[in-house]
């Protein structure tokens, strides 16, 4: 019992336990305005993580995104080097909730500027033919 707790406080003190608890909590992950996700487009400054469906990803995609789904088992090859870089996850749009599997995945990986676009596909749509 000794030893587990000390295992308990130990990990507790490097922040492991912090950090997975951290990460399920969706509410940290700021959201991107449309407008910002334009220009993080433009300058390439951003990983964008598309989370729809592989045909949704091929008929639509923001420009510069990555799959999420075929690239799960190699999201450390995918992401930058940099685990302060910025990674944008997306969906569909407001309702959609997928976008958290890419955002709890990077997060874990100790990514720690990780984000959400919540008008996703729909609104970025709408937004690039307003432009």
């Amino acid at each position: 019992m000794k030893t587990i707790a000390l295992v308990t406080i130990l990990l507790a003190a490097q922040g492991l336990f912090a950090k997975a608890t951290d990460c399920s909590d969706y509410e940290k992950f700021s959201d991107v305005p449309p407008q910002e996700m334009a220009k993080l487009v433009k300058t390439k400054s951003a990983t964008i993580i598309d989370v729809n469906t592989k045909e949704s990803f091929q008929k639509s995609a923001i420009p510069g995104s990555i799959h999420y789904a075929s690239n799960a088992e190699k999201m450390s090859e995918v992401l930058p080097k940099d685990k302060n870089a910025l990674v944008v996850a997306y969906c569909g749009g407001k309702l959609c909730t997928a976008w958290q599997k890419a955002a709890k995945a990077a997060c874990e990986m100790g990514y720690t500027n990780v984000r959400h676009f919540s008008a996703g596909i729909k609104g970025w749509n709408k937004m690039t033919k307003k432009m």
